[in-house]
């Protein structure tokens, strides 16, 4: 073989190898190229509610303490806005709803709310008005195109601060008015109480420190029940 071929030789066999090297690059390129895309697919898939949407929960101290039992919980999930004031009725609520629901701009507002008219915080109210009162907030969120969702009130067969007030049956009373209505409006129904109540009507003690108000264990019931809602909305 001639020194002219052997050089054409080492040249293709040197061309051939280059074509090798840069075939595997472009492999390797597309390679992280689609597994990039994949993950930025799959954060924008898990991140959407927090990004696109905002929820305001409407309620008394249950919600209220939420936070503080359960901070990471709104920390990881910000789209979440805690409107919870601690004694608060249906009428007081009724007050606030303008600036602290709808002012707030939410795409859905969850509503809690019941059990300190049944203690009589701010006087007698009979299981009607109360129902009333928390029609009359679902009205005033679908006014302002505002999704609204009730929550059950929690079981309770005790009061510790209204000792003379029986709970048990007047919750049970306006959770199933709650529900009956959800049910004839196409309105979401978020049961907390079947997932927590007792054999005697009461908020499980494991899940409560005073039979009110849920502890850390009850916040996270609470919290699996909430996110499978969202899911529903989103």
């Amino acid at each position: 073989m001639s020194k002219n071929e052997q050089k054409m030789v080492k040249n293709e066999q040197k061309n051939a190898i280059l074509k090798k090297i840069q075939n595997q690059n472009i492999v390797t390129i597309i390679g992280g190229s689609l597994i990039i895309i994949f993950t930025i697919c799959l954060f924008l898939m898990t991140s959407i509610p927090s990004n696109a949407k905002k929820i305001v929960l409407m309620g008394d101290s249950i919600t209220q303490s939420w936070s503080s039992y359960s901070p990471e919980f709104f920390e990881n999930n910000s789209y979440l806005i805690n409107k919870g004031i601690s004694g608060e009725t249906t009428p007081e609520m009724l007050a606030r709803f303008d600036n602290d629901v709808i002012g707030q701009n939410p795409d859905v507002v969850i509503i809690l709310a019941g059990i300190n008219d049944i203690a009589q915080n701010t006087g007698y109210r009979s299981v009607p008005d109360i129902f009333k009162n928390i029609v009359d907030m679902v009205s005033l969120a679908k006014a302002a195109e505002i999704t609204p969702v009730i929550c059950s009130v929690l079981p309770a067969n005790v009061l510790p601060w209204r000792e003379e007030v029986s709970p048990a049956d007047l919750v049970i009373e306006l959770n199933l008015m709650l529900k009956d209505f959800c049910a004839q409006k196409n309105i979401i129904y978020v049961d907390y109480f079947s997932e927590m109540v007792g054999l005697e009507k009461e908020l499980r003690k494991e899940l409560t420190y005073d039979g009110i108000h849920p502890d850390k264990n009850g916040y996270l019931v609470m919290e699996k029940i909430l996110l499978d809602v969202v899911k529903k909305l989103f």
